[in-house]
């Protein structure tokens, strides 16, 4: 599904518009997505940054619209999040898969965590996956052209071993 399906159905809440008529500096500037494909639990979030409080509002789409203001305040104010994504959150993971086979990887994708965001000007999709065998995916693709920036696979063992 188009992130711009979900843009639609948080701005016809009453939630959202009570959220920008509180918080009229408020922008957009990124989109959580988990698609959890063991659970079938997935998580639709959009994030607004309101300069005014130097703060992260997180909107969570599923079961009704809810409003989370961040308790921290963001040091580095985060790039405003323009345009529609081109790439479709359902094609993220036949994409993935396709990279896999390029490096010659047979394990399944449990879950996608995918974070929409904008750096240096430029719409990423930020992308970690699960894997079964232990194994972690680490993902980074430009959202204009659908290129893979950076293809990364550790071993959730690494990250026991450091703590």
């Amino acid at each position: 599904m188009k992130v711009l399906h979900y843009l639609h159905k948080l701005e016809s809440s009453r939630e959202y518009k009570k959220f920008i008529e509180d918080n009229k500096d408020s922008y957009l500037c990124a989109g959580f997505f988990v698609l959890d494909y063991e659970n079938e639990k997935d998580i639709h979030q959009v994030d607004y940054y309101v300069p005014s409080k130097k703060k992260i509002a997180a909107l969570i789409l599923d079961g009704g619209v809810k409003v989370q203001l961040s308790k921290e305040t963001q040091k580095k104010k985060p790039e405003k999040l323009e345009g529609n994504a081109k790439i479709d959150l359902d094609a993220i993971k036949g994409m993935i898969e396709d990279e896999m086979k390029n490096h010659m990887l047979t394990d399944k994708i449990l879950k996608i965590i995918a974070v929409l965001h904008n750096s240096e000007g430029k719409r990423i999709w930020n992308i970690n996956c699960i894997l079964n065998g232990m194994g972690l995916l680490r993902i980074h693709i430009d959202d204009e052209t659908g290129n893979i920036l950076k293809f990364e696979k550790v071993s959730m063992m690494d990250f026991i071993k450091k703590i």
